[in-house]
């Protein structure tokens, strides 16, 4: 059985469909400008755009999105998981492949993400405002 209702693993699936076919599209556009389609490139971040609208009101459903804190409690948990735990073990499972490189880069970009996160988390907690 599972840990959370049926409602919130049908909204998370939905979430995670719509997300993955917004960046897949955001690929197919890079794609596409590279080929020399600029005109197909836009209606491809179009359509991305549409779906990630789509994946914002399934998170939303979800109560996934909680205000300032929450949401940044949420994302360093997230990201420190990903640097911590997730790819270090796909890099052990797929080490002296392309992939194991490809995930390595990951993880550098990764850790990047996690500073600016941190150093926004430091500057939200010093201010009740918007942060500069």
């Amino acid at each position: 059985m599972s840990r959370i209702p049926r409602h919130q693993e049908h909204l998370k699936t939905g979430f995670t469909a719509e997300a993955v076919s917004a960046a897949r599209f955001r690929a197919f556009a890079s794609r596409a400008e590279r080929d020399g389609f600029p005109e197909l490139a836009r209606r491809w971040r179009d359509l991305a755009q549409a779906k990630d609208a789509l994946a914002i009101r399934l998170l939303e459903a979800a109560e996934q999105v909680r205000g300032r804190e929450g949401d940044f409690g949420m994302a360093l948990a997230e990201e420190r998981y990903e640097n911590d735990v997730l790819y270090p073990k796909m890099i052990r499972d797929t080490e002296g492949t392309g992939t194991a490189e490809v995930l390595r880069d990951v993880v550098a970009a990764q850790r990047d993400h996690l500073g600016h996160l941190e150093s926004l988390s430091e500057k939200i907690a010093a201010t009740s405002g918007d942060v500069a």
